[in-house]
């Protein structure tokens, strides 16, 4: 259901999470669509876990709108070994940020959720918003999703008693500069880059966690931050966000490769993960969003970055 927002160049816009992946993005894109009325805020500025400093930032910025794409992450590695610490965490953080949005009259939240929060349904390639409480999240990252799923549920419990406007954000795999390139514990776009970075310099070969055939949607931040405003004024509800760009990971490596020329050996000791995991996109498309920046793009302008930045880029 399309429920147009008129943000106004006045508005003042929160954003939490503003010092990472996405929010830097977001910032930028803001910015040049000429709504520069905006509060950046960063782990370090406030902590999300903690309510009546939630409660506090919300008393002194009063925002008129909030995007909310702080959490605590981890890839695949990180998300199954920190299990407990993930679910209390994010639970933390959401519970707070939402209810004090709510409270202090935010017009609109625009929340950042995770495709992890849908089922694995075995035989169907493509998945639709109505589909994330058919069955439980895949394993590998329950306790990420079981947090991202109470938050939808939270935002649409706080609507249907408050009318607290708000979307929930179903995104696929997220890149680009500003990332988390933590080589063991990161998401598999960052971890590679920073992977075949440091191969480069040592000239020696790079591990890869399994066979490179999961597929996934890759969706480069400068395109998430467009598709985040797209958001914000067009759409109510858990909205599937991505580029309908599907590829293997292994399409990621191959472009590392080219760019580096590191030799690869793949380990099949370790989990792929989910193995096909799409999203309908046809809610983000109403808005008339498009992605703009190939995988093949996308992934050189992050290894560039990263290669420019690695001694300050967070890891």
């Amino acid at each position: 259901m399309l429920n147009p927002v008129d943000v106004s160049p006045d508005s003042k816009i929160l954003v939490t999470g503003g010092t990472g992946l996405v929010g830097r993005a977001l910032i930028n894109e803001l910015h040049a669509q000429g709504l520069t009325n905006t509060v950046s805020l960063g782990s370090r500025d406030c902590d999300l876990r903690d309510a009546r400093g939630v409660q506090d930032l919300m008393e002194r910025e009063r925002p008129d709108y909030v995007f909310h794409m702080a959490a605590r992450v981890h890839g695949l590695g990180g998300n199954t070994m920190y299990k407990s610490d993930i679910l209390v965490d994010n639970v933390l953080i959401n519970t707070n940020v939402v209810e004090q949005s709510r409270r202090y009259g935010v017009k609109k939240i625009v929340a950042m959720g995770s495709g992890c929060v849908y089922p694995e349904l075995q035989g169907q390639q493509e998945l639709f918003e109505d589909q994330v409480w058919i069955g439980p999240p895949h394993p590998s990252e329950d306790s990420y999703a079981h947090a991202k799923r109470l938050m939808l549920a939270q935002l649409d419990a706080a609507r249907n008693q408050y009318g607290l406007s708000s979307a929930f954000v179903i995104s696929g795999n997220l890149y680009g500069p500003h990332d988390s390139f933590n080589v063991e514990e990161g998401h598999v776009t960052p971890s590679l880059v920073a992977k075949f970075h440091e191969a480069k310099q040592k000239g020696t070969p790079v591990k890869v966690w399994g066979t490179g055939a999961a597929i996934r949607d890759f969706t480069y931040s400068a395109d998430v931050a467009r598709a985040l405003i797209a958001i914000l004024r067009s759409l109510e509800g858990a909205v599937n966000m991505g580029s309908g760009q599907r590829h293997p990971i292994r399409d990621i490596v191959d472009v590392l490769h080219a760019l580096t020329k590191v030799p690869v050996e793949w380990d099949s000791t370790k989990p792929d993960g989910q193995l096909v995991r799409f999203y309908n996109l046809d809610r983000l498309s109403s808005t008339g969003f498009k992605a703009a920046v190939t995988l093949e793009e996308g992934v050189r302008r992050t290894y560039d970055w990263y290669a420019a930045n690695c001694s300050i880029a967070r890891h």
